[in-house]
């Protein structure tokens, strides 16, 4: 990196978190026995949860009790809350009228509910997260091309020439941050007699979703990614499928009447909802929404927008840094930023800038082998993932930990494990987090 390259980053504006997380401030450990605070730049893995958020489910605890079926008045105010939440997930997506709102665990679990649904063969992509490319039961991949034009006319002659029930696309990268545009793709499965389903895994925290204007038909989204890390996601839908469907889990909730040797079962979403509901998940999942709401959709794209710019143009100017791409037309990207390392490991890095600098960054494949075996040159990636609470003062501090790392390595020794790269001599004491009554 120049010293030019140096001086014109820090000459930027500063550009600050946009929300309070529950991890601000926290300091972590690292090798020598000092304590930095903590740089979160793998946000797109899980994201810590708003503090408004986390002040919500504090406040929710005393009131938790059973639910839909108790008569208590705690019961009463939680079957309420979760029923609310419900409608905020459906105003947040942009839900139609008839679609219902099935509350799952994360964006995996919706994804294979709908796929026990899907009355014929999908359409996938490549690129996608492992999530949805292997739930579906009769699926049929689409490598993408090098643009979104081209992929999109392979998928039209994909579709025109054996029809097909579902195309399933993801509304961002997990590995490039690269969008897509919803209602091209929502247009051309319906071209063909389709429907399509979004992963929006990534596309939530940082976006505003449209449903019914970007004519997409299901939508599959996790709780974790957008700052409510406490068990609950969501399909959102018409019901046609899942009322055919068989029940997703089979028990308690999910019935009108069980006799010895018959059951009668609720239509959706109470069908593929058995079992004691995640109360908390499921209304810190909608009081996380509704701050995103509060906090705007162009605010959260200009403060992203300014943190990405960046952090690309500082590790584009690192010697020996290549950043991957799988779109030379990509219509926009959220806050991530994947590279490859002409030499050395990822893994070793990443250890480093945790071990070392105190940073936390992801690598591997990033759960999307066929895509990153396809777009990279290495076998592995090195990702960096911006959110609500990132700021210059991370970004600036990863680009300068990377640089120092690629040029000349890491100040301690490492190993090698099962679990990846450890320093030999780890010295940062763990904090004491569950706590026994037994000795």
């Amino acid at each position: 990196m120049t010293t030019a390259v140096a001086e014109s980053r820090t000459e930027r504006a500063a550009v600050r978190p946009l929300a309070l997380l529950a991890d601000a401030g926290l300091e972590v450990p690292v090798l020598g026995g000092t304590r930095v605070v903590h740089a979160n730049l793998d946000l797109a893995a899980s994201a810590p949860a708003l503090a408004t958020v986390a002040r919500t489910v504090a406040d929710l605890l005393p009131w938790y009790s059973s639910v839909h079926r108790g008569t208590g008045f705690p019961s009463e105010v939680v079957t309420e809350l979760v029923e609310e939440s419900r409608a905020v997930v459906a105003r947040h997506v942009g839900a139609r009228d008839g679609d219902v709102v099935v509350f799952t665990r994360n964006t995996t679990d919706a994804l294979n509910l709908l796929a026990s649904a899907v009355p014929g063969d999908v359409v996938v992509l490549d690129i996608e997260h492992h999530a949805n490319l292997l739930p579906w039961r009769s699926r049929r991949l689409v490598v993408a091309k090098p643009t979104v034009e081209e992929t999109l006319a392979a998928l039209d002659a994909e579709l025109a020439a054996k029809p097909a029930a579902l195309l399933a696309v993801t509304g961002a990268s997990n590995v490039t941050g690269e969008l897509l545009p919803i209602a091209r793709f929502a247009d051309l499965a319906h071209a063909h007699g389709a429907r399509l389903v979004v992963d929006a895994a990534q596309l939530l925290p940082h976006r505003v979703v449209d449903l019914a204007g970007s004519g997409a038909d299901y939508l599959a989204c996790s709780g974790h990614k957008a700052y409510a890390p406490y068990g609950a996601g969501a399909l959102v839908g018409p019901a046609d499928w899942l009322d055919q469907a068989p029940p997703f889990l089979a028990g308690g909730g999910a019935v009108w009447r069980v006799h010895a040797d018959s059951v009668r079962w609720h239509p959706s979403p109470e069908r593929h909802e058995a079992g004691t509901p995640n109360v908390l998940g499921v209304v810190a999942f909608a009081a996380a929404l509704g701050e995103l709401e509060a906090i705007g959709g162009d605010a959260r794209v200009e403060h992203e927008a300014a943190l990405t710019e960046r952090l690309e143009g500082a590790v584009a100017a690192i010697d020996g840094v290549r950043i991957v791409h799988g779109f030379t037309d990509a219509p926009g990207r959220v806050g991530i930023v994947t590279v490859e390392l002409e030499r050395g490991s990822v893994g070793l890095v990443a250890a480093a800038l945790s071990a070392e600098h105190g940073i936390s960054v992801r690598a591997g494949r990033f759960c999307a082998h066929p895509f990153f075996d396809r777009i990279a040159t290495r076998a592995n990636g090195l990702r960096a993932s911006l959110g609500l609470g990132s700021s210059s003062d991370d970004v600036d501090r990863f680009a300068a930990a990377l640089a120092s790392l690629v040029a000349d390595g890491p100040d301690a020794v490492y190993h090698r494990t099962d679990d990846g790269w450890k320093p030999v001599a780890d010295d940062r004491p763990r904090p004491r987090l569950l706590r026994s009554t037994r000795r």
